[in-house]
């Protein structure tokens, strides 16, 4: 079986290959890295570490690699013989990968083939799969869209595992968290014959993707913002800081009481559920740049993303926010003079009223939770 994953980075290496091997697949990685496509083509294997104190590798063999940026026509051959297509390489980046897919797609219905086929974004984000189908049919005709919705599914993923940002003398060694979660939107699969070993396939996928971003992704980028607002560098080490970790400790209690009562969850197997991810991000084995957590900061002040939503949802409900519009303020002030965004944030800020920068930023039309933030920022400035 032939599987095509775009994205060679450590997420696509470290999590979603290393599934797709166990399953018994050859894996072709997709990206425009020539370093990493070079390496796999000419090594063919790599080794995961996990980060642990025994520190047990895994060998991940029947690997090869496409440099879609040089040769994007060998991408779409491939997709001839693919059993399953998975992505890892950021929200923002999909738009630029679905004009590929659609090629694929329109080869595979070129070629007559009727094996059902799944497309899985593997990404951070509500919906990501449907995004990338959304992409996707920009590019294909009526017929071509009719041919995909008899035989190509888009199920949306959940998927859960720290690779801090690390550099081997090996291109392709990556070390992980042992920890890792992929649910799957059953009701969605087209080819309902392939499960994959490893992953968790969900009849009602939305409460897993937000448990896990407003547990996971907001708690982690709230450990980044606080963490650099108190002076440190890695989320390790923030998170040693008492003011730090009560901070990161008190917002997810306002998102788990969300998800307590938007989803139902278990008070006492959610407050379980956050100790583990507490336990994960204080892993003394994974040193974890704040840089690398916190980058992106307008991206993720987005107003479906992982502070707004819950910010609007709890309101909504009459629950608490005063931690979760803290850490936004703090996300406004952040800066890295390395990461675009961040400029551009501040650019912002320097030539327009706060008020109007949270209002562009976050689409939020809500003026009390406006001035809530505008407060909060006002503080810290």
């Amino acid at each position: 079986m032939r599987a095509i994953h775009f994205g060679g980075g450590n997420i696509g290496r470290g999590f979603i290959g290393e599934v797709l091997y166990e399953n018994g697949f050859d894996i072709t990685f997709v990206d425009v890295n020539a370093e990493i496509i070079n390496a796999l083509n000419q090594y063919k294997e790599y080794t995961i570490e996990l980060a642990e104190e025994n520190k047990k590798q895994i060998l991940v063999k029947n690997v090869s690699g496409i440099n879609n940026g040089t040769h994007p026509e060998l991408v779409v051959e491939a997709f001839k013989e693919a059993s399953i297509i998975t992505t890892a390489i950021g929200p923002n980046i999909l738009p630029f990968i679905a004009p590929l897919i659609a090629k694929g797609i329109q080869k595979r219905k070129e070629i007559n083939s009727t094996q059902k086929i799944d497309v899985i974004a593997c990404e951070n984000m509500i919906g990501g799969s449907d995004f990338l189908k959304n992409e996707v049919i920009k590019h294909l005709s009526d017929e071509d869209i009719n041919y995909v919705d008899s035989y190509i599914g888009f199920p949306n993923a959940a998927v859960d595992r720290i690779v801090p940002l690390q550099t081997h003398e090996d291109k392709l060694f990556v070390s992980v968290e042992p920890y890792k979660e992929w649910v799957i939107d059953e009701q969605v699969l087209k080819n309902k014959e392939l499960k994959l070993d490893g992953a968790h396939y969900a009849k009602e996928l939305e409460p897993y993707i937000e448990r896990k971003l407003f547990t996971v992704n907001t708690g982690h980028a709230t450990t980044a913002y606080t963490g650099k607002y108190a002076g440190h560098t890695t989320i390790d080490g923030a998170l040693k800081d008492e003011t730090v970790k009560e901070q990161v400790k008190q917002v997810l209690g306002e998102t788990g009481a969300l998800m307590i009562e938007k989803w139902g969850f278990d008070a006492i197997e959610h407050q379980a559920y956050i100790k583990k991810i507490l336990s994960r991000f204080m892993n003394p084995y994974i040193s974890d740049d704040i840089t690398r957590v916190a980058r992106t900061p307008m991206r993720k002040l987005g107003y479906d993303e992982r502070f707004i939503r819950p910010i609007r949802e709890a309101h909504e409900r009459n629950l608490s926010i005063d931690y979760l519009v803290n850490t936004v303020a703090k996300i406004l002030i952040y800066h890295d003079d390395k990461d675009e965004e961040s400029c551009n944030l501040a650019n912002l800020l320097a030539k327009k009223p706060i008020e109007k920068v949270i209002e562009e930023v976050t689409k939020l039309k809500d003026n009390n939770l406006i001035k809530k933030i505008v407060i909060e920022y006002n503080k810290l400035v």
